[in-house]
């Protein structure tokens, strides 16, 4: 055997023996969960894939070769008679109009590369592997991308709730929230889309925050201004998670007064201008990518130009809402938001600054427009927040099993209980995903309740086994249904 084999074969050894019993069992069940990711592009996911795809192929952001080989809900109404682009997909720049974040591509690139080179090479050898960006081995390794940075974040965020809690409730709550949320939606079924990256690129922001909470150095300040930025890169409202470098930055104020020397302030001075410049180098991508759009790296294009409900924010529908209401489609969100506030027994500022960062990121989506994510499995906003759903529910699961005498039972319990919400769930998102309930707008309790206990059991595994064996089928047969749902919509039929 080599030396460089031996090398490799030692740190395989060594990285076993570092994970302990829990983040086995995490690794194994994201390893044969695997077999469900979908590599496909569709809906906002063509406007996310777009930059990768055009950067490595065409080097360039033009954009029209990615519209036009988009999904038929999203090419339709952006073609004219003729096939074209219309001429209002276009910017003042002469750009397609693509106001989606460019950091999902940006995690994408190094996967996409590397099957790009090794397309090439296979090409070469005598294979015939269109090297387009479109082709399968592109497809799937974004698909899996997208997966292994969902798990990241959930192994992140269960790396924090485990400094907090017993370790057998921040293993629960991260298989409830992996399981029983919209992220599995986001991270197998739709990996175009941002929202796995989003929960991945807030995950490490904390996860980072938290590890060098206290007196930071300056390449600390450094790293965390990058991460700050590749959070912004991912997903815009993502910004609010900003609120927890206050507590930094109340203890550097705190020292300069109680100091009262010039060292102090300087000090206080480098922090903010390396932070502030890490920031906004890590934001460079996007400020670059708004330049070439759109003319000005300040303008976001759909983003700003919409109509936002500042004086009639839907802050109720947000919540409860047939139409994709966060806690009536995803219920184990109550017991994880409500657990922030269990969390204070632990660390008071912490829970604070996460309450702080959730209430304003919900206040953000309630202004927002399209506050019900049009088609959305639940609120798929909200899954940014998975790292604090995490944190929140093992604080619910340990208060739980105060309830009990016995620990074990407690955990027996809990396990059930959380066994009910990932089956609801599961069910749930079976009925959306196969358009027994409209993926758009209001749907009707009562159908979704009788679908849930009389058609779901019988229907599930038939086309689970579909989703395995044939899934181009039934891909081809959901996106038609889709295409037929919007006309019906926007026909304005029952």
């Amino acid at each position: 055997m080599s030396v460089a084999a031996r090398l490799i074969s030692s740190r395989v050894v060594s990285m076993r023996c570092a994970l302990s019993l829990p983040e086995k069992f995490l690794l194994l069940l994201f390893l044969l969960s695997l077999v469900l990711v979908n590599p496909w592009v569709r809906g906002d996911g063509v406007g996310y894939y777009a930059y990768v795809r055009s950067l490595l192929i065409d080097h360039n952001l033009r954009f029209e070769e990615e519209w036009l080989a988009g999904n038929p809900t999203f090419v339709g109404g952006r073609v004219d008679h003729n096939g074209q682009l219309r001429a209002d997909q276009y910017t003042s720049t002469g750009y397609v109009n693509n106001h989606f974040s460019v950091g999902p591509s940006m995690l994408w690139a190094p996967f996409l590369l590397v099957t790009h080179l090794i397309v090439l090479s296979v090409n070469r050898l005598g294979a015939h592997i269109p090297a387009d960006g479109f082709s399968r081995p592109y497809l799937v390794a974004m698909a899996v991308a997208t997966a292994s940075y969902g798990f990241a974040g959930l192994c992140l965020a269960f790396g924090l709730a485990r400094k907090y809690f017993e370790e057998r409730w921040a293993l629960l709550a991260t298989l409830g929230i992996w399981l029983a949320s919209s992220l599995p939606v986001y991270m197998y079924f739709n990996p175009s889309w941002s929202h796995a990256h989003s929960a991945f690129a807030v995950s490490l922001f904390l996860w980072y925050w938290h590890r060098t909470r206290g007196d930071r150095t300056l390449a600390q300040w450094l790293v965390l201004g990058l991460l700050s930025g590749l959070m912004l890169d991912v997903y815009y409202p993502n910004a609010v998670f900003l609120v927890v470098l206050l507590e930094s930055l109340r203890g550097c104020l705190r020292r300069c007064f109680e100091q009262h020397n010039a060292a102090a302030v300087w000090r206080l001075f480098e922090v903010q201008f390396v932070y502030t410049v890490a920031v906004i180098f890590g934001f460079l991508p996007t400020l670059i990518t708004r330049q070439i759009i759109y003319g000005s790296p300040f303008r976001f294009g759909a983003y700003t130009e919409m109509h936002w409900h500042w004086t009639s924010p839907a802050l109720s529908a947000v919540l409860f809402s047939s139409n994709h209401g966060l806690l009536v489609w995803t219920p184990i969100l109550i017991p994880a938001l409500l657990g922030l506030l269990f969390l204070r027994r632990q660390d008071p500022e912490l829970a604070i600054n996460l309450a702080v960062a959730a209430v304003a990121f919900y206040a953000v989506i309630s202004f927002y427009p399209n506050w019900d994510g049009l088609s959305s499995y639940g609120n798929r906003f909200f899954v940014s927040l998975t790292p604090l759903f995490i944190l929140g529910l093992a604080a619910s699961l340990e208060r739980f099993s105060n309830l009990f005498d016995r620990k074990n039972r407690a955990f027996v319990a809990a396990v059930l209980v959380t066994g009910l919400f990932v089956l609801w769930n599961a069910g749930f998102v079976f009925q959306w995903g196969t358009h027994m309930v409209p993926a758009r707008g209001p749907i009707s309790w009562p159908k979704m309740i009788h679908n849930q206990v009389a058609i779901v059991p019988g229907k599930m595994v038939r086309t689970l086994k579909m989703y395995l064996l044939a899934r181009g089928v039934l891909m081809q047969t959901i996106e038609q249904q889709d295409l037929e749902e919007l006309q019906q919509k926007n026909s304005g039929g029952d």
